[in-house]
């Protein structure tokens, strides 16, 4: 069978909630292997909600249908205070990605709770602006940044990676409105061990199946390396 827009593969897939250290209670859900242990945690910051970014934006959604089976990955997708999705509404109102630190925060005490190893934090857009500025903060094996617009995330927040031991990945869409690979080379140039990866042909949203296989074979070579090219069919 191919791997396509809307396969799911095998996992356990369980509704949660995660409650912050402000009183908000964001609503998610994790996915997890069937039949092996979990190797990776990916913990799945959305994009921006005031423009339909939620925890069921496409290569989010794929990552919870896929990586549990061909990552041994533990996936967290959550929607952010005042979000909604299918899953439900979180409580609270968006907040600018400043009281969003809270969300992040309660994602990873959740998967600390429940002994999940390796947690990365994966944003997108939106998404990326969370995990630059409050990454550095948090008990965390790295970050990987899907086109990331630096709109809210400052040079200062991302200098201070430069004092942190893990690493910080950005995938950058040749044809991204927001930020360029050129505009990123150059925004980026404050954390000199920031690793980028430009990919020739692609806008901000990744459209296409050809487009999310590159993201997550990019995501399994970085939280797993030797892993990718992950499957096409099962």
């Amino acid at each position: 069978m191919e791997i396509t827009s809307n396969t799911e593969l095998p996992s356990i897939r369980e509704e949660i909630e995660l409650r912050t250290s402000d009183g908000e209670v964001l609503v998610g859900e994790l996915a997890f292997p069937k039949d092996k242990p979990v190797k990776v945690t990916l913990i799945t910051l959305h994009p921006l909600p005031t423009h339909g970014g939620f925890m069921d934006s496409h290569l989010l959604r794929k990552m919870a249908n896929r990586l549990p089976e061909l990552l041994s990955a533990a996936v967290l997708r959550f929607n952010t205070r005042g979000t909604t999705s299918p899953r439900g509404t979180s409580t609270g109102s968006f907040a600018d990605g400043i009281g969003e630190r809270f969300d992040v925060e309660a994602a990873v005490k959740f998967c600390s709770e429940r002994n999940l190893p390796k947690p990365w934090l994966i944003g997108w857009s939106f998404g990326t602006e969370l995990a630059i500025k409050y990454g550095p903060d948090l008990d965390i094996s790295g970050a990987i940044l899907l086109s990331p617009p630096l709109r809210r995330a400052t040079q200062q927040d991302l200098e201070r990676w430069q004092d942190v031991p893990i690493p910080l990945v950005a995938l950058v869409p040749e044809l991204d409105e927001f930020l360029n690979p050129d505009q990123a080379r150059e925004k980026f140039s404050v954390l000199p061990k920031a690793k980028l990866l430009a990919f020739d042909g692609e806008k901000h949203l990744w459209v296409g199946e050809g487009a999310t296989r590159r993201v997550l074979n990019a995501i399994a070579q970085e939280v797993s390396p030797g892993s990718s090219p992950l499957p096409t069919s099962y």
